[in-house]
């Protein structure tokens, strides 16, 4: 391990204990050089300060002038401290809501003040992308890189973008697939002046190509197999113990796309128990979309499982193998979550380990009225979001959450990021409806709001008022 590494007690490691070789915070890779497997950043944790309590952190909010006080992600810098305080890079991100949700909790099946929704619209670019982001500007500014990268279903985009155009720190690349991002989301990458490259593929060609210009090129990666972005997604974590007064839920549900979230949930959670910081782990939830399900099929069907570290790989080719064969691609009105090959599946199968987890699919349909249900109690969101919702309603259907249990739904993005969506699951337009939706599965709007049409005549309008307000 480098000079650098030992002094600031910080280093990247591959998570396979067969192999664990360790790389300076300073160095850049896609994976591990040694045997090609995924990267962590560790710490060693005896030679850092550390809070005797969580509720350490609180002092933070007395700070708020700071900058790196402010942040949701950098105010928790004593439990990802891989860089200094002054090198981290911050645009206000994390300034997120945990909001109690009583009709969703009636809808999901679960008492009331037994459900609350951790809504990541709130960053500044819209979506939950922003807590990793400020974590791997800052990775990215350590090791001097001019140019950043990303494969994009959207979001991380958008958020690179963003980050770029605030900072001037360098020039964002942006890799796209053909008619597989939201206009929202596209709409914020081309505004903030990133150059995007649209590919005829989907999101798992992108992600091929975008690894290969950036070995290439020198261009940094910022895709979530980046460890460093990680280490910015485990805080999501902290601000809802945060807001929970420090107690931990009976069980956190978050969508699964790329798997990155998932991977860091379960990583800040094994930290902060190894810590002594908690006293119990949540269950974790991961939650796909039926027409983008490897996750689910691998773990709930083929069962794949972390087992320490011993991963049966030859099922995961033969999965990949059948997939390819066969021509299976990802296709789901979510999205952010259409992904076929999750970059961190092996993290996500840790977590899972780590939080005695499961795995569910929902349809499209249950996500369209997920998400509208959570829009009718005051917090739009984008579908892949409503997944971790129609997930709950699946999972205490089944009985494997209790009435209750104490629930936390992530809700990854802003109902901005994919209007269309939103106004073809409400419309009265039968063509929008189908094009947008019913080539999806989708066959009703089963909670639309629909606008009511009227003649131009005030008393037509009153009518309209009195029958239907």
């Amino acid at each position: 391990m480098s000079a650098i590494a030992r002094s600031d007690a910080a280093y990247q490691r591959c998570i396979f204990p067969q192999c664990a070789a360790t790389f300076a915070v300073d160095e850049t890779h896609i994976a591990c050089p040694k045997c090609g497997g995924l990267l962590e950043v560790a710490y060693d944790w005896d030679r850092l300060p550390l809070p005797t309590a969580l509720r350490d952190f609180e002092e933070h909010w007395c700070r708020r002038a700071d900058p790196h006080s402010f942040s949701g992600v950098w105010r928790f810098h004593a439990l990802l401290p891989f860089a200094p305080r002054e090198m981290c890079v911050t645009i206000g991100e994390g300034q997120t809501l945990l909001q109690r949700s009583d009709p969703v909790a009636e809808y999901v099946g679960l008492r009331p003040g037994s459900l609350f929704l951790q809504y990541e619209g709130l960053n500044p670019s819209g979506s939950f992308k922003d807590n990793g982001m400020a974590a791997a500007f800052t990775h990215a500014r350590l090791v001097g890189a001019t140019r950043a990268a990303c494969a994009s279903t959207g979001n991380t985009s958008a958020s690179l973008a963003l980050y770029c155009s605030v900072t001037r720190l360098m020039r964002a690349i942006i890799f796209i697939g053909s008619g597989k991002i939201a206009y929202g989301k596209l709409a914020q990458a081309l505004d903030y002046g990133a150059l995007t490259v649209q590919i005829a593929g989907d999101f798992d060609d992108a992600m091929k190509r975008v690894q290969e210009v950036s070995r290439s090129l020198g261009i940094y990666l910022v895709n979530s197999v980046n460890p460093f972005r990680l280490e910015g997604q485990k805080t999501i974590m902290l601000r809802v113990l945060e807001a929970l007064r420090w107690e931990v839920p009976d069980w956190i549900v978050v969508p699964g796309g790329n798997l990155g979230n998932s991977s860091a949930f379960g990583k800040a959670f094994r930290e902060l128990r190894d810590l002594g910081l908690i006293k119990k782990v949540p269950r974790l939830a991961v939650i796909n979309a039926v027409g983008a399900n490897t996750l689910y099929r691998l773990y709930e069907c083929e069962g794949l499982r972390w087992n320490g570290g011993r991963v049966d790989g030859e099922k995961l080719s033969q999965f990949y193998g059948e997939m390819d064969r066969e021509g299976r691609r990802a296709s789901t009105i979510a999205s952010a979550i259409e992904i076929n090959r999750p970059v961190n599946l092996w993290k996500c199968l840790q977590a899972l380990e780590v939080c005695q987890g499961v795995v569910r699919e929902v349809t499209d349909q249950e996500i369209l009225d997920a998400k509208a249900q959570v829009g009718a109690g005051g917090l739009g969101c984008e579908p892949a979001s409503a997944a971790s919702v129609a997930g709950a309603k699946r999972l205490v259907s089944e009985g494997v959450i209790t009435k209750d249990e104490l629930v936390v739904c992530i809700l990854t993005g802003h109902q901005l990021k994919d209007p269309t969506a939103t106004v073809a699951y409400h419309t009265t337009d039968q063509q929008m409806f189908n094009e947008v939706l019913g080539k999806r599965g989708v066959r009703r709007a089963t909670f639309a709001n629909r606008a009511v049409t009227v003649a131009n005549d005030l008393n037509e309008i009153i009518k309209a008022i009195h029958l239907y307000g």
